[in-house]
């Protein structure tokens, strides 16, 4: 089935205000919720509450950090939330980064590549209701079994934005959970996850404020891709040239010349922006770009969010 994905909560809606939309999700051809963690709400809590309020809808994180929980936690967490959901959900992991990770929780950000692998070890073995005693590179678990394994599989998703993540989710997980890309970068991340599913958050801003879009654009890129993970991503995807003159005055600890600099035709692709007509048909884009579950999500413009989140779904 082609899928249709929206991240929730949405900016500045209490999690509880949020029964009646995700009742009507469904009806209006959505597939998916998929939650964030920041420093927000948690990955897991909002999903607890939104499997209540539909039948039908599949639920994830995207994603849960593999440092901020101990293994035998996430778990559990899983488990829980395959109960509470009827078998609905998927859990998305990955590595986070060093602001969440270190600077926020204290923890030490080492080896992300081998602790998001480590991990997804683990949890496919808990999942399925073994009981774990392993030596990981970046861990140990010594007899961990869950009281109440899921009664069907778990599947697991990486966050993955450069050819090793991507190769480790399609080789030992069930898919890839990716953001931060154009359509057209779409094929190359393909290229190397294989067939596995390959989910992407699109970051969606439905105004005809070409200005205010690009201002908002710009300074969420400038954020986020100046992270390590996402400046090597955007380095691979070719954008190294054009993002230079951000990294640089970024560096330089000038956050508004960082922003400034980010050209209007990398904003564009990375953002989605117009009329909703010409927001929905740029997520399409994705989809037939070769993305198998595009989750929405939604920027503020000031407009009725819940509206534009059922003018933005898809036409039949």
């Amino acid at each position: 089935m082609a899928r249709w994905g929206i991240t929730l909560p949405l900016i500045g809606v209490p999690v509880l205000e949020h029964r009646a939309l995700v009742s009507e999700l469904a009806g209006l051809g959505y597939t998916d919720v998929w939650s964030a963690e920041t420093s927000g709400t948690d990955a897991f809590t909002p999903l607890a509450l939104a499997a209540q309020w539909s039948s039908e809808l599949r639920f994830g994180p995207a994603i849960a950090p593999v440092y901020t929980r101990g293994p035998a936690t996430l778990a559990m967490t899983a488990a829980t939330l395959a109960e509470v959901t009827g078998g609905r959900f998927v859990l998305g992991i990955g590595s986070s980064s060093p602001a969440i990770v270190q600077r926020w929780n204290a923890i030490p950000f080492e080896e992300p590549f081998k602790r998001t692998r480590d991990t997804l070890r683990f949890l496919k073995a808990a999942l399925a209701g073994e009981k774990v005693s392993a030596d990981y590179d970046t861990f140990s678990v010594k007899g961990f079994k869950l009281e109440r394994p899921p009664a069907e599989k778990v599947p697991i998703m990486l966050a993955a934005l450069r050819p090793n993540m991507l190769r480790l989710a399609g080789r030992e997980a069930d898919g890839a959970i990716t953001n931060w890309l154009a359509a057209t970068d779409v094929a190359k991340v393909r290229a190397e996850l294989g067939e596995a599913e390959l989910a992407a958050r699109i970051f969606v801003c439905p105004t005809e404020d070409a200005d205010a879009a690009r201002a908002l654009g710009r300074m969420l890129i400038s954020t986020y891709l100046t992270v390590p993970a996402y400046a090597a991503f955007h380095d691979w995807l070719g954008r190294g040239e054009a993002l230079r003159p951000m990294h640089e005055a970024w560096a330089a600890g000038d956050r508004k010349a960082a922003s400034k600099a980010i050209p209007d035709e990398v904003v564009d692709a990375l953002v989605v922006h117009g009329s909703v007509d010409e927001c929905r048909s740029r997520v399409a884009a994705y989809q037939t770009a070769g993305v198998d579950t595009p989750i929405i999500a939604l920027l503020p413009t000031g407009g009725d969010q819940v509206e534009q989140v059922r003018a933005l779904a898809p036409k039949g």
